[in-house]
Formats: structure tokens, C-alpha cells, sequence
């Protein structure tokens, strides 16, 4: 499985990005071991994800997700928790 996400950084930024190992990309981005730009920004705190089946897709959803601004970023990320916390399938990584 290929996952697009967004961190959301110790300063309050917002951090797109792509894996096929969540929960290892968030470890590697907590760690300092993960991108350049999370590196002095931990903690980061995962904020929302989606699942693909090939690496393509989540490659191209972040790409989308990326040209958005703070504010459609922020109201994705709202809608998704809040959907995903009715349906009872959030599950805080």
C-alpha cells in the first residue's frame, strides 16, 4: 500500500509527502531521519493520509495536495478527521 499524508510540524507548517511505510515515515521524520525540511521542525504530528494502490497515485495526489494553500489544506485535513472520526476509523499514528 502507498500512502499520500500531511505532517504538521512543531512550528504549525504543514508537510506533504509520500510512502509505502507510514508509520516508518513518521518514526524517520521524528527522528530527524526523514525529510530536510522536518528535520528542525519536530515534533511533527500526522495529520491526515490517504491509501493508493500504486506508488504513481500517491505520487500524484501529493503533487495536487501541494499546490494547494494553507487554508484548502487545512479545510482537507478537517473534513477528513472529521469524517474519519464519525465513522470510528481515525486511529492516531
Amino acid at each position: 500500500m502507498n500512502y499520500t499524508y500531511i505532517l504538521q510540524c512543531s512550528d504549525g507548517t504543514y508537510y506533504t509527502g509520500w510512502t509505502n511505510d507510514l508509520e516508518k515515515r513518521l518514526d524517520a521524520h521524528n527522528t530527524g531521519k526523514g525529510a530536510k525540511y522536518t528535520k528542525t521542525r519536530r515534533p511533527v504530528t500526522l495529520m491526515y493520509y490517504e491509501m493508493f494502490a500504486t506508488k504513481e497515485e500517491a505520487m500524484k495526489r501529493e503533487y495536487a495536495i501541494k499546490q494547494l494553500n494553507r487554508k484548502k489544506k487545512t479545510e482537507l485535513i478537517e473534513k477528513w478527521r472529521g469524517e474519519n472520526k464519525k465513522n470510528n476509523v481515525l486511529q492516531e499514528k
